[in-house]
């Protein structure tokens, strides 16, 4: 007999995607998002993501060598842990805080749960909230934009966010100077991180990943809109106090976070329901730490919350099984 047989379990249909070929769509996607970073912040910003990257390849492959695991680097999962951990920092960061980044984001958030496909939270936001504090200092140090800088004069500016934190508790009012700003937040023209600067060129990338059908709006969708309906409610009671949803959106890592970070498909729901409710939940919480926590920001502490409640959300949201009805009759 010259035909060979092989057999293997269902699915028989292949979608024809790959590991690979997903990492690579999204390493595509976060180039616009790079490029204004690098335009704004200069050789700064561009020695953070080249560090990070590589500091995310070398973790990865001495972590599988030392447990006796194929190394999978050329999947290109550990460049989107490093260009994701890099677009978290800020473009002053030193050499040492990106590199022990990096650690943290391979070793700690990913490999030490068995690697890609186990890990139970979003490796990158893993190493920013550890960096986060245990560094504050250095991770609340932002650089007023200077495009195409060598960074040797850079100098220190309060992101939005964290401005008008400060405003409220010491006046209890929203500054002047962030009202009407809009299109240079949305551009990228503001102290933050590296990556959430620009919410047009998160944007653009995102659009990428809709057009290959990577990325679903159930996530992303319910993510933002429960942002916009929750911030409007605190904004309709008291505008001088709240900011307005579109501050919300163009400031900060939400675009960052409800487009790429929340939407890893390892740490995220299954269903669609399921991954509504945690879009849902992610929003609520993100506005709730933002208005009254001790931190500007809540994207980050959002999506881990939501990260550690998938499984619960995977137990009880459940996609109806083929071929059963609502009322379990076999149609």
């Amino acid at each position: 007999m010259s035909q060979q047989v092989y057999l293997s379990s269902s699915p028989h249909i292949h979608s024809g995607g790959s590991t690979t070929k997903i990492m690579r769509a999204v390493i595509y996607s976060l180039l616009p998002a790079c490029a204004v970073a690098i335009f704004f912040f200069g050789l700064p910003a561009l020695f953070v993501l080249l560090l990070s990257v590589l500091g995310c390849l070398v973790c990865e492959v001495v972590c599988q060598r030392l447990m006796k695991q194929p190394v999978t680097v050329s999947d290109g999962s550990a460049v989107v842990t490093g260009i994701l951990l890099a677009l978290n920092l800020p473009p002053s960061s030193p050499w040492w805080m990106t590199l022990l980044g990096a650690f943290f984001a391979i070793a700690i958030g990913k490999q030490i749960f068995g690697g890609l496909g186990y890990n139970l939270f979003n490796p990158a936001l893993v190493a920013r909230v550890i960096l986060l504090i245990s560094f504050p200092v250095q991770m609340t140090t932002w650089s007023k934009p200077e495009p195409l800088s060598t960074g040797l004069d850079a100098v220190s500016a309060a992101t939005p966010l964290g401005e008008w934190k400060t405003a409220v508790m010491l006046t209890g009012r929203m500054p002047e100077s962030l009202q009407g700003g809009t299109w240079d937040y949305l551009v990228g023209n503001m102290p933050g991180c590296v990556g959430e600067v620009s919410a047009l060129a998160l944007l653009a990338g995102a659009v990428y990943l809709f057009w290959r059908k990577i990325l679903t709006w159930h996530i992303p969708l319910s993510y933002v809109a429960s942002v916009v309906v929750l911030s409007g409610l605190f904004w309709l009671v008291d505008s001088d106090k709240y900011p307005d949803p579109v501050f919300h959106l163009v400031t900060g890592g939400l675009v960052l976070g409800a487009f790429y970070m929340a939407t890893d498909m390892v740490t995220t729901p299954v269903s669609a329901g399921g991954m509504v409710l945690f879009g849902v939940g992610c929003g609520v919480l993100t506005v709730i730490i933002r208005l009254f926590g001790g931190y500007p920001e809540g994207v980050s502490f959002a999506i881990l919350l939501m990260n550690a409640a998938t499984p619960l959300i995977d137990r009880y949201v459940r996609p109806r099984t083929f071929g059963v009805a609502r009322k379990g009759v076999l149609q």
